[in-house]
């Protein structure tokens, strides 16, 4: 039961981060990257042409709410999916295909 508490969390907790907020475009593309492999922050920024500052900001986003996990101290601490968010990945595919058809929308004039 409390396996299943934990994923609907998860889920709840990736729909607002990714879905439900101005910054999820971002936050969406740092999970994309740290899916392939573990980063740091500043090769996070040069792999996704953003801000450093920018992509500490995402970061501690989703390491309080336990979507990234950290190894390390400093300046060169790696970043990797928390267990739940591999378990809970396909989850945030779907979403992040709903994320990209909204922000596609919002470009289109009507």
């Amino acid at each position: 039961m409390l396996i299943l508490y934990y994923l609907w969390t998860m889920r709840r907790v990736i729909w607002w981060l990714i879905v439900g907020t101005k910054g999820g475009v971002n936050r969406a593309r740092i999970l994309r990257a740290l899916k392939e492999r573990p980063y740091n922050a500043n090769q996070l920024s040069d792999v996704l042409e953003l801000d450093y500052k920018t992509v500490r900001h995402h970061l501690k986003v989703l390491l309080e709410n336990k979507v990234i996990a950290e190894a390390g101290s400093g300046y060169g601490t790696a970043y990797f999916l928390s267990d739940g968010m591999e378990s809970e990945y396909e989850v945030f595919k779907e979403y992040l295909d709903k994320v990209w058809n909204k922000f596609k929308r919002g470009g289109e004039k009507e």
